[in-house]
């Protein structure tokens, strides 16, 4: 792609940019290319001619395939935004990656067309083209996984805040049911609601229910202290409930001080001490 060190590419580029466009996106139009359901035309058209523009723009300065320069930041700025709004909408990476991979039918086209009688500079053009969007694609298939992720990790932070609901059971008194792995990260979800439902509720009693946590550790019961030495200082007295056989022996094995800790075998015990420590209790009634 060079002739006495210089690439020919930036040059013929900006010369037939317009034909490049239209080709290009009749090239994206084709069956099997992009999913028109999701993708417009007009849209597919107006993306082509920015990412063409800014193309043209980064070649102007010699550099055709470094495209982690700063002159090439433009375009890496629009690919990534393709793939994140292309991502979102359910295209796949392939998908995704065709959009760039397509333009090179045109552009090789165009170097044999301008280039048919220079064999040896249109050999150079090919491969510094191909090295161009190969990168190119390659980067949209990675904006596109960051992209999944980021999608991935918001999941997991929602389904994280449904895990840990905090359920008012009577006046001045709450519940937490945790089902599953405690750790770290749930562990401050959990603090963070639990916190926030005592001082909306002004309640005086939080009862922490581990009955759906398969397996308490050194680590889990850490988690717990930290959460109920958190309601305290709110002004919340903390009952565990859920306290199971397996689960006590496993506390006593592993040396853990639970003693300052109010504990119960099941929820419904814990409500019934609950209720007594706000001077209230249940009756059942005769039938």
């Amino acid at each position: 792609m060079k002739q006495s060190g210089i690439s020919r590419f930036p040059e013929l580029l900006e010369k037939h940019e317009q034909k490049l466009v239209l080709d290009w996106t009749q090239e994206l139009l084709k069956p099997g290319r992009l999913r028109s359901d999701l993708i417009g035309q007009l849209e597919v058209r107006e993306q082509c001619a920015e990412l063409l523009r800014l193309m043209t723009a980064a070649t102007r300065s010699g550099n055709v395939t470094g495209i982690d320069a700063a002159e090439w930041q433009p375009v890496r700025d629009m690919l990534a935004s393709v793939s994140r709004t292309r991502a979102k909408q359910g295209c796949t990476p392939v998908e995704v990656a065709t959009f760039v991979f397509s333009l090179k039918r045109p552009l090789f086209a165009l170097l044999q067309e301008e280039l048919l009688n220079e064999p040896s500079v249109f050999a150079a053009e090919v491969w510094s083209v191909t090295e161009l969007l190969d990168k190119l694609g390659l980067f949209t298939t990675v904006a596109y996984q960051k992209s999944r992720e980021d999608v991935i990790l918001r999941q997991q932070e929602d389904m994280l805040e449904l895990s840990t609901p905090v359920v008012k059971l009577w006046d001045g008194i709450l519940a937490l049911p945790i089902i599953g792995t405690l750790d770290s990260a749930r562990t401050q979800v959990v603090m963070e609601n639990l916190l926030k439902a005592i001082v909306d509720t002004g309640a005086e009693v939080a009862i922490i229910d581990i009955t759906g946590v398969p397996t308490v550790d050194t680590l889990v019961s850490q988690h717990l202290l930290k959460t109920v030495a958190a309601a305290r200082l709110m002004g919340a007295d903390c009952i565990i409930s859920g306290i199971r056989p397996q689960i006590a022996q496993t506390i006593v094995h592993l040396g853990v001080d639970l003693a300052e800790v109010v504990t119960k075998s099941t929820l419904a015990d814990a409500f019934t001490l609950a209720l007594k420590k706000m001077g209230a209790s249940v009756n059942r009634t005769a039938r």
